[in-house]
């Protein structure tokens, strides 16, 4: 093993090219492969460029090639010598550097590696567990480093862009005090003041809003938060997001500023021209039309209602779940070619996706084909079928039951149809804007209302007299970004005035004393002349996923944990020292 030294890096792997052929170069990296040729050891070196071949002949420098006899794959090199261009019938025309080799003159083992436990390359997957296990290795396959280049592009240009629309970035603080934000806090004990603790936050939404309070305007920071929830594959215990809040603002104004972002991201990094403005639905229009509120709408395939249309039928399925407040909506699949098995599988995918059956109608030649079919009148069945305009050949897939199961099961089979009759566009980004959410739902388990969002967010001006009265159908002055059906981003116009603030709090069953307890600062706050102020936060970690078309956050990820949030390669977290624990006060009872 050896030293730099003196040695200096003239380019990088990936860099060289036919200009340079006849120079001197110095590359560095680590041996991707080896290969001996008739006492001619051919070794591909890579670093994050790429990969350049170094030709090691004992004709041009036996200390070179004995040097080259003992590397290993993932040995990392140094290498001087001339840059030559490649014989033709050598040329590698799917590398960059195809053209060109090094002949070494001088060759350095800079350290030694053992065998690893995967293959370093991406024609090469290793299990999951695997990667997270030895990430330092997983971090130098191509794709890899791609994510994380890509990463740090987008950033950058969040930052350009909200830096030109007159934004500052201000960091907020990570130890703050435990306020209820829907999802469980990591606590951190304090040792200076026992038996009180820190909260990591889960979003900087309190600090944001004061910023405003303070006179700041235009605030942003790319910004970690915490939040101690089950996750799956786009949520991460500690995730990164773009958090933005301005002050004088309404819907409209975060909107163009989004679009406007949006827009230059996928420009700069897609090479794609979006139209202005985004679409919207309101939650209404999103649940009825496609079943939740962050749908795909690069396809059709969208939701039906069917419950009068079946009420006067005698399929006694349909009629007990409309007896007892269910609905029947549908999805007509055009020209289908599912062949009998195909359709009665269907029917236990739906169940586990919490249906209690399917039913469908096929449209034929001769008319409906379907179980239902001896239950349904010929007259309704024209009626129905002139209704939904249906065509022969077409497929009826119907689900009964409440409202929000069939909207969860259609959703869903909605998905899984598109990708597997091929409907979906890989290639295109599309926005919603998702408006008018309710301020509250009602949690029949805990027999209350709670926000939706989060308790700062301000009720529909035109729905403030029912507040009291109905506020299961006040409106909130919230909205959400949607890409591609995955939730990008959400933000709301906030509670500014203290009185508005306050009846809020009244519905979501949060006394004054609770309040002053857990929110004094803010209240207080917005006593002091708070301004009209809104903002929007952005998944960034979903942000990149959706750009590099991963399947998961941890692909864009450095050092991600896994569904149990545990870091496999730190083994974090862990057990410590009772030292520790007695200097925090803390008593374990395990």
């Amino acid at each position: 093993m050896e030293s730099l030294s003196n040695w200096e890096r003239s380019c990088y792997c990936g860099e060289p090219g036919l200009a340079q052929v006849g120079q001197k170069i110095t590359v560095m990296g680590w041996v991707h492969a080896r290969r001996d040729h008739g006492g001619v050891t051919f070794i591909d070196l890579r670093d994050r460029s790429g990969l350049v071949q170094v030709v090691c002949n004992p004709q041009v420098s036996p200390a070179a090639h004995a040097a080259a006899k003992d590397v290993r794959l993932e040995y990392v090199l140094a290498v001087h010598g001339v840059l030559a261009r490649r014989s033709p019938e050598t040329v590698n025309p799917n590398l960059p550097t195809g053209e060109v080799e090094v002949s070494a003159s001088e060759l350095r083992v800079l350290n030694p590696s053992r065998t690893t436990p995967f293959p370093v390359d991406d024609s090469i997957i290793p299990t999951e567990n695997a990667r997270l296990r030895y990430r330092y290795l997983d971090l130098r396959r191509p794709q890899m480093y791609e994510n994380l280049r890509l990463r740090h592009r987008l950033a950058k240009l969040v930052r350009d862009y909200l830096d030109s629309q007159g934004f500052l970035e201000i960091e907020t603080p990570f130890l703050t005090r435990s306020t209820p934000e829907g999802a469980r806090d990591y606590l951190v004990p304090s040792r200076v003041n026992p038996g009180a603790f820190y909260a990591l936050p889960q979003s900087p939404q309190l600090f944001k809003q004061l910023l405003m309070v303070g006179g700041v305007d235009k605030y942003f920071q790319i910004v970690r938060c915490f939040r101690d929830e089950d996750l799956r594959a786009d949520r991460q215990p500690e995730f990164t997001q773009i958090d933005v809040e301005m002050s004088f603002v309404r819907p409209e104004d975060i909107f163009r500023l989004t679009e406007g972002m949006m827009v230059r991201l996928c420009h700069e990094i897609k090479g794609m021209e979006l139209s202005l403005p985004f679409s919207h639905l309101t939650y209404a229009e999103a649940l009825a039309r496609f079943g939740n509120d962050k749908p795909d709408i690069r396809f059709g395939l969208e939701l039906r209602e069917l419950t009068e249309l079946f009420r006067e039928t005698d399929a006694q399925v349909f009629t007990d779940v409309i007896t007892k407040g269910g609905v029947i909506r549908g999805i007509v699949v055009p020209n289908a070619t599912f062949s009998r098995k195909e359709l009665d599988d269907l029917n236990p995918l739906a169940v586990s996706f919490g249906a209690k059956g399917l039913a469908w109608v096929r449209l034929t030649a001769t008319g409906w084909q379907s179980p239902l079919a001896k239950f349904v009148s010929d007259e309704k069945k024209r009626e129905i079928t002139v209704a939904l305009g249906l065509k022969e050949g077409d497929l009826l897939l119907m689900v009964a039951d409440q409202e929000k199961t069939v909207c969860d099961v259609l959703s869903r089979l909605r998905l899984y149809l598109g990708d597997k009759l091929g409907l979906i566009p890989k290639d295109e980004m599309r926005f919603l804007w998702v408006t008018d959410f309710p301020l509250l739902e009602y949690d029949e388990e805990a027999k209350r209302y709670v926000a939706m969002h989060h308790p700062f967010t301000s009720p529909h001006e035109d729905d403030l007299p029912s507040l009291e009265t109905e506020p299961g159908r006040v409106r909130a002055m919230a909205y959400d970004l949607v890409l591609n059906g995955v939730e990008l981003g959400g933000g709301s116009i906030r509670n500014h005035r203290l009185n508005v603030q306050q009846r809020v709090f009244a519905q979501l069953g949060i006394g004054e004393t609770e309040a002053q307890d857990k929110f004094g600062f803010l209240l207080e706050a917005l006593s002091y002349g708070a301004p009209p102020h809104g903002g929007i936060a952005f998944g960034f970690d979903r942000l990149v996923m959706l750009f590099a078309g991963a399947e998961s956050l941890r692909e864009v990820i450095a050092f991600p944990k896994t569904a149990k949030a545990v870091c496999l390669m730190t083994q974090a977290p862990s057990p410590v020292e009772p030292k520790q624990l007695r200097e925090l006060s803390i008593k374990l009872d395990l």
